[in-house]
């Protein structure tokens, strides 16, 4: 998006790119805090390696991590489990292909948008302090790709939706945090989409003035922040990163 892209509700509320910087940074520190925390107390229960469990240190459980990720003598080898076992995701494949198609949809749309983003906010970066970096260019490149993954994403939350409504044990066990990170999620796919689509015409448009497509890029933008970053170390959403650091940690075990 475009220098220009960002902009406020009104003329008094408006927000320019250096500002949403800004909250891009504020969202990640608050992430970054989160991960201490974590890490803090999964410090607790390091052990080990010559590492005795600590009051709650970040550093100790990161030793232990790496320590135990380089130990040899169990598991399979560290690229085996990072491929098969955490991005192709296996374990879920051998119990039910349903629960890995929808998981494996919602992982890659998720993180291709969220690498398409970083690109996207590099070159406007360079931009501001002075590179050639046309960033307009880079956005029509990535617009295929953009609504490709978008798609993927929202295929993989359909399939979340409906065997939350309808298979019974899965519905039954659905507790409050379930439904706070499908909530968030589709708000913020679904809002993806009515922005783009309004400042480019489309059927997700709705029809809606192409005036309010700067506030609607806005709040699609704040809320993915403080939702996909920001809320993720204090959420169930932590899953994502302590999942796969376990099966790092195992190698691959269950």
């Amino acid at each position: 998006m475009s220098m220009e892209y960002f902009s406020g509700f009104t003329d008094a509320l408006r927000i320019t790119f250096v500002q949403m910087m800004i909250i891009a940074i504020i969202s990640i520190m608050i992430f970054l805090y989160g991960m201490i925390i974590n890490m803090r107390k999964w410090g607790l229960g390091s052990t080990g390696y010559g590492l005795e469990p600590s009051s709650g240190s970040a550093r100790v459980f990161l030793k232990t991590l790496i320590a135990q990720i380089r130990s040899e003598g169990h598991g399979q080898p560290f690229l085996v489990t990072l491929v098969l076992d955490i991005l192709l995701q296996r374990r879920i494949l051998r119990r039910s292909p349903l629960r890995w198609f929808m998981h494996i949809t919602i992982f890659v749309g998720w993180m291709a948008l969220f690498i398409i983003s970083l690109i996207m906010f590099a070159f406007e970066v360079l931009e501001l302090i002075g590179f050639d970096a046309n960033p307009a260019a880079l956005r029509e490149m990535v617009s295929v790709p953009n609504d490709v993954f978008s798609y993927i994403l929202l295929v993989g939350i359909t399939i979340a939706i409906l065997r939350r409504l309808f298979i019974t044990n899965i519905r039954e066990n659905t507790i409050a945090f379930d439904s706070i990170l499908l909530v968030g999620l589709t708000l913020i796919t679904i809002t993806g989409f009515i922005s783009d689509g309004i400042r480019n015409g489309t059927f997700w448009g709705f029809g809606i003035d192409n005036a309010t497509a700067p506030p609607a890029a806005l709040f699609h933008v704040v809320i993915s922040l403080l939702f996909c970053i920001a809320y993720i170390p204090y959420s169930k959403y932590m899953h994502m990163l302590a999942t796969p650091l376990t099966i790092l940690a195992n190698k691959g075990g269950e």
